[in-house]
Order: C-alpha cells, then sequence, then structure tokens
C-alpha cells in the first residue's frame, strides 16, 4: 500500500489511539510503512500536508479557524476524531480531593498558552464560574519547560496534558486534582487531518482500517496492556504513571467509539473560541470536517 508519513504537533498519551496505530502494528498490517514525526511548529504540519510530504497529521479543527477568520482555505481538511474531551489535567502541590476551581482565585498557575490549550482553559473556568483574571496565569513556554518550572518550585498550579502530572505525582512532586475534559464535556478537541487529494486515495481508506482496530484496542483492553504498547514512546515515563494516564483517559472518554468529528462537537469548539475572543464568528462545519473513509 505503500508509505505514511505521520506528523503530529505534540507528543502526549492524550493521543494514544494513533500512537498505537503506528507502534502496535496496525498500519503494517495494512502494508503501510508509517513514518512518525514530532512537528517543530504548526507550521511545518501545513507545510507537509500542502507540499505532499505529510499524509496525516494529529491536528485540531480549531487550526483552520486561523484562515476562515482570514477568508482563506486551509489545506487541511479533517476526517476523524482523535480526542473527544479535553486531555489537559490541572495539579496541585499536594493532593486535594475537595479541590473546587475557585481555589484557583489568587493563586499563581502555570497555564499552557498554545492557541488551543489557552482558549479552553478559559472556557473551563469560565463553565466553572471562575474569572480568569482573578488568577495569576503564568506563561512559562512549552510544556516541557512548565513542568520543569514546577519542579523549580515556580507556581501553585500547573495545567498539562498526561502523562506529566502523572509523572510529578510518581516523583512526589505534584498531584492531579481536576480534568479540564470534566467541566468542558464533548468537543472536537483533537483530530486527524490530511489533503483532500489525500483523503480520495486507496492509502486513506486503508489507513482508516488500521485507525478503528486501533482506536478499539485503545478504548476496550485494559491500561496496562495499552500502556505496553505505547510504551515505547514514553521510554523516560515511570509506567505506572503511564498506566494511570491511559486509564484516566479511558474514563473520561476522551476516545469515544465513533471515529466521526460530530457537528455537535464541532460547534462545542466553535463555543470555545468564540468565548475566548479568538474567532468572531460561526464557521460552517463542511468548510473543515470531510467524513472518516470508510463511513462511520
Amino acid at each position: 500500500m505503500g508509505q505514511c508519513h505521520v506528523m503530529v504537533t505534540r507528543h502526549s498519551a492524550f493521543y494514544t489511539p494513533l500512537l498505537v496505530t503506528i507502534g502496535g502494528g496496525y498500519l503494517a498490517a495494512e502494508g503501510i510503512d508509517a513514518e512518525f514525526s514530532i512537528a517543530e511548529t504548526p507550521r511545518d504540519v501545513l507545510a507537509g500536508i500542502h507540499g505532499g510530504s505529510v499524509q496525516v497529521a494529529q491536528s485540531a479543527v480549531s487550526a483552520n479557524f486561523g484562515a476562515l477568520e482570514r477568508g482563506k482555505k486551509s489545506p487541511l481538511v479533517h476526517f476523524a476524531q482523535i480526542n473527544e474531551r479535553d486531555g489537559f489535567i490541572l495539579a496541585a502541590r499536594e493532593p486535594d480531593e475537595s479541590f473546587s476551581w475557585n481555589k484557583l482565585e489568587g493563586k499563581k498557575v502555570l497555564v499552557d498558552h498554545g492557541r488551543q490549550p489557552l482558549a479552553m482553559f478559559k472556557y473551563a473556568l469560565h463553565k466553572e464560574g471562575v474569572d480568569f483574571r482573578a488568577i495569576e496565569a503564568i506563561d512559562a513556554g512549552s510544556p516541557e519547560a512548565m513542568e520543569q518550572a514546577f519542579r523549580n518550585g515556580q507556581g501553585d498550579y500547573v495545567h498539562l496534558q498526561g502523562p506529566g502530572p502523572e509523572q510529578l505525582a510518581a516523583k512526589g512532586i505534584g498531584q492531579p486534582v481536576a480534568w479540564l475534559g470534566k467541566s468542558i464535556g464533548p468537543v472536537a478537541f483533537s483530530s486527524l487531518a490530511a489533503s483532500r487529494k489525500w483523503l480520495e486515495s486507496p492509502g486513506a481508506e486503508a489507513f482508516m482500517r488500521a485507525y478503528r482496530r486501533a482506536r478499539e484496542f485503545a478504548i476496550e483492553m485494559d491500561s496496562d496492556e495499552v500502556a505496553s504498547v505505547i510504551g515505547r514512546y514514553f521510554n523516560e515515563i515511570d509506567r505506572d504513571a503511564l498506566i494511570k494516564t491511559v486509564k484516566s483517559y479511558q474514563e473520561l472518554g476522551c476516545w469515544s467509539p465513533g471515529v466521526r468529528i460530530s457537528p455537535e462537537s464541532f460547534d462545542a469548539s466553535v463555543d470555545v473560541f468564540l468565548h475566548s475572543g479568538r474567532i468572531t464568528k460561526r464557521h460552517a462545519y463542511e468548510q473543515v470536517v470531510e467524513q472518516p473513509p470508510g463511513g462511520d
């Protein structure tokens, strides 16, 4: 079936269904030789898809909003969901079984200032009745820099994807206290994207056959077994921390059985970005999303 270069914009256990697709041998079973890489900037994804060097990218429907705001068309089209919940976790210095979001008021919070993570964080606060201006939001840079800053004693809370918070807990440095996905609810958070031309190719249907099987594995199998498959991508992470991360994402419902990006989850993403002021109008589902090759 040929080669398929898969590029991700972020490296996290949050994207387990895609990692299993590659690392679990599902693409190989379809005769696809997969290449995996992590983008240095979001522009790498756009350039790779546009130029044909990347066939599939981990992205988000919101990646198209900027072009739509300028009246242009993005080279990306989103054809399947990876996560239907926000996968960021809020970690505190100490365990807090009675955590409530108003405890963030007046506190220093290391917040991921990436375009989508920040918009979602603000929306979670809004849903929980907390004013973003009531916290001291700190931009410490990349997720790696944020985690290191927290390790060095900066901030009362840190906002990270798994397995960052679980790894902090394993080292006795912090404890997960809140999952943003619980506050926000279903939303088109991350997705698989490609060019329209590639989606019409035989390789697209083969990729989707592999992805559907891998997604079922990620949802249905024991978290220990799933962690064994993706462990090769997280050599620096404590195994128990990785197992806990997978289990928490399974229980949160990030990886719902259907692969289709629903109009409802897309509209929820639009709501988030309207609230944050990053877009000025509602954009149409059909401008951004195509149906998965081979059906739902």
